[in-house]
Formats: structure tokens, C-alpha cells, sequence
């Protein structure tokens, strides 16, 4: 039977521990852990992932701060915030919420923010880091980190032998995710959507993880038996049965039917996503550490 992978309940073990090492860090340092978060326009959905990021942070005992900036505003003045932020030493974790309005240079933006207090792990030097890998200096990436603790729940921290298909090849997270893999000796295979014969290649894998933003395109046959599935995936899909204009949120796998497949899999919602958050927090708490010069970095558990 296919175990459903409970990203709620590792993600709150996970908060558990940052909530432990920032209050041990108040007490014994006199430092209270500070994460920024600098939102830009009014999409929804950007602001119901700040929001969820803003609440796990005061539940670790954080500092939460956050800038909401309009719609309008323009490079010079976001890249001003950030400039702001990398020299406030009460802040140890600055997050830009993307996608940006189109007007802003995203990329500009990220490369801004000092890769000490880079939280989502997103900046070249840190992104460079992982490329030759080193998991133990920079901060990582955190919506692939948060899968790596998943993984390593099912098949242990030493992966050799284990074949892994990688569908994706973003920089937010399937070049860092294959990465990943990689250092833990897994035989490592990187797709896309435009790959010849994908099916068949998923279809090797026995850790498949997708992220190509398409509803369901992972069938039951595209997946091996007993296979661990991460749907980072998440798409927002009519549901007629919702009423008229009712909607519904799926992965990048149809989840009903790999299910009977797998022998794991991550749901949707309720998977990879709480994961992100609190890696989130752990690359915040790391960073804050790392100020203090104490121990306590909780993405050991990637590497």
C-alpha cells in the first residue's frame, strides 16, 4: 500500500527545532533571529505564501518583519530596501517573494541580497556552492533541500544504487535538486518537459521528482513500482463540482492513480510546500548562527 508522505508533520518537526535553536540563541547570545520578507504588488497568492512564511516565523520566535511594497514601485527603490537589509544587524534571512512585477529585473534583485542572509538560497555564490559540492557553507535552496529531508526518511542518508529521474530544470529547483542527489550517490538522470520518451525515463526511476508547472501530466505508467514520488507541482485547476467558478489545486502528478503505483508519494496539497517553509526558517536560523559563531545548522539533514 502506498505510504502518502506527511510534508505537514516532518515540516513541523523541523520549525520544533528552529523554535528550540533561536530561543537557546536568545538566551545564551542575547540574539533574537530576524528574517525580513519584502513583497511587491498585490497577487494573491504571493501574499497568502507571505503570510503562511510570517506566522511560521513568529511560531519559531523570530523577528518577523515585513516591507509590502505597490505594484508601481520601481528598481531603484526595491534595490534600496535590500541594501537597507544587507547592513541591518537584526536581520539574518531576507526573502523576496517572487514572481516580481514584470517591470522589476528579478534577478537583479536577488543578486543584490548578501548571500549571508540569502534565505532561499538563491544567490550565485551560493548557488555556486552547491554546484561544486559544498552543502556546508552557503545556505540552500530551500523548496529542494525540504525534499532531500523526504527522501532521506524513505531511503536513508547514502542513496547509492538508487536510480533518480529529476523532471525540471529550473534553478529554483531542479538543477539544485539533481545536485543534491548527486552528492548522495544516487545515479542521477535530469528531464524535462521536452525530453524524447519521457515516460520511459520517469518510468526508471526509483525517486521520480517533478516540477514542470503541467496539472497531472505524471500518469500511473509513467512511474515503477514501489517508486518515491516528490510532486513539487502545484496548479490551480477548474473544479466544476466546486460550483461555477470553483478551482482546486493538483500537482505536476495525477495523484489519485500513481498513488496505486508508488510506494510514496507526496500529496498535493500538504507535501513539499510546508517543507519550503521551513527550510526557510532552518536557512534563517543557520544564518543566525553563523553570526553568534555558535552550532546549529539544521540543513546538515541535506547533505
Amino acid at each position: 500500500m502506498t505510504n502518502q508522505i506527511n510534508g505537514k508533520q516532518t515540516a513541523a518537526d523541523i520549525v520544533a527545532s528552529v523554535k528550540t535553536s533561536a530561543s537557546h540563541l536568545l538566551a545564551s547570545n542575547g540574539l533574537m533571529t530576524g528574517l525580513a520578507v519584502v513583497i511587491v504588488g498585490d497577487d494573491p497568492a504571493s501574499h497568502t505564501y507571505i503570510g503562511a512564511k510570517g506566522r511560521v516565523a513568529k511560531e519559531c520566535g523570530f523577528q518577523s518583519i515585513q516591507h509590502t511594497l505597490p505594484e508601481a514601485t520601481d528598481q531603484e527603490t526595491l534595490e534600496h530596501l535590500i541594501r537597507q537589509l544587507n547592513e541591518d544587524t537584526t536581520v539574518h534571512g531576507i526573502l523576496v517573494q517572487l514572481p516580481l512585477p514584470m517591470h522589476l529585473d528579478s534577478d537583479r534583485v536577488i543578486q543584490l541580497i548578501d548571500p549571508d542572509k540569502d534565505a532561499d538560497g538563491l544567490h550565485i555564490l551560493n548557488a555556486g556552492k552547491l554546484a561544486i559540492g559544498d552543502l556546508k557553507s552557503g545556505l540552500l535552496p530551500c523548496t529542494p533541500a525540504g525534499a532531500m529531508v523526504l527522501i532521506r526518511q524513505i531511503h536513508g542518508a547514502d542513496l547509492s544504487g538508487k536510480t533518480a529521474v529529476v523532471v525540471g530544470r529550473s534553478n529554483l529547483f531542479g538543477k539544485p535538486m539533481g545536485q543534491m542527489l548527486l552528492y548522495a550517490n544516487a545515479i542521477v538522470t535530469m528531464a524535462h518537459s521536452r525530453t524524447s520518451d519521457l515516460s520511459s525515463i520517469c518510468a526508471t526511476a526509483d525517486i521520480l521528482t517533478v516540477a514542470v508547472g503541467q496539472p497531472e501530466m505524471v500518469r500511473a505508467t509513467w512511474v515503477k513500482p514501489g517508486a518515491t514520488v516528490i510532486d513539487v507541482g502545484i496548479n490551480r485547476v477548474s473544479a466544476p463540482e466546486r460550483g461555477a467558478n470553483g478551482s482546486r489545486l493538483v500537482g505536476d502528478v495525477a495523484f489519485d492513480e500513481v498513488a496505486r503505483v508508488a510506494g510514496s508519494i507526496t500529496p498535493v496539497p500538504g507535501g513539499i510546500g510546508p517543507m519550503t517553509i521551513a527550510m526557510l526558517m532552518a536557512n534563517t536560523i543557520t544564518a543566525a548562527c553563523r553570526v553568534a559563531g555558535v552550532e546549529g545548522q539544521l540543513s546538515d539533514s541535506t547533505s
